[in-house]
């Protein structure tokens, strides 16, 4: 009924389709194991069950709270409505900081306690590296 050219172009249309729908499948799998869901120390105290997977938790590093050990740092992150103590072994950034913006990256171990794997200390718009800023005021 259909001539050969037909069938052949309906052939590549069909591989074409189902390779792209292989594709982005595979493309959406792999995306979702590295997917890290950031929450606020309110979100965690309002779960509803406790997930075992990597997440972060963003807000303020409470004044008077940073305790350094020998080799953990121990501080608490706000949003100002809730709080959660943080547990990290591991060098801080030099931005990190009471008072400060900051976003700890680990697993939860219960509605009040984090134990983060990295940190990273947030800046403003205004931030500029120092070495930018020198050069900068040079020319």
């Amino acid at each position: 009924m259909y001539g050969r050219k037909v069938k052949l172009r309906f052939l590549y249309v069909t591989l074409i389709l189902v390779t792209l729908i292989l594709t982005v499948y595979l493309v959406l799998k792999s995306l979702e194991e590295n997917v890290v869901y950031f929450q606020s120390p309110t979100e965690i105290k309002t779960l509803s069950e406790l997930d075992k997977n990597k997440i972060r938790v963003g807000g303020m590093v409470k004044k008077n709270s940073i305790n350094i050990n020998s080799d953990e740092v121990n501080f608490i992150i706000t949003d100002f409505k809730n709080e959660i103590n943080v547990s990290y072994s591991g060098a801080v950034p030099n931005l990190f900081a009471e008072e400060k913006g900051v976003v700890a990256e680990g697993f939860l171990k219960d509605r009040n306690f984090f134990s983060a794997t990295k940190i990273l200390a947030k800046h403003d718009e205004n931030y500029m590296p120092p070495e930018v800023k020198e050069a900068l005021e040079e020319k």
